[in-house]
């Protein structure tokens, strides 16, 4: 079972690109820099849990 911030930082880049892509269509340049946000924000937070599913995983071996 992949870790909680997987889930949750893979859910956050998804909605960061649905985010920038609103802000392309409607031309609002904040929203695109706050999909592009979340998007690093999310990629950052599934690398942490990998880490974490990382390390459960060597505890288990």
């Amino acid at each position: 079972m992949p870790d909680h911030d997987r889930v949750e930082g893979a859910a956050k880049n998804l909605g960061g690109k649905a985010k920038e892509m609103a802000g392309k269509v409607t031309g609002d340049e904040k929203l695109k820099a706050e999909g592009r946000a979340d998007q690093v924000e999310g990629k950052v937070q599934n690398a942490v849990g990998g880490l974490k599913d990382t390390l459960r995983d060597d505890k288990r071996n």
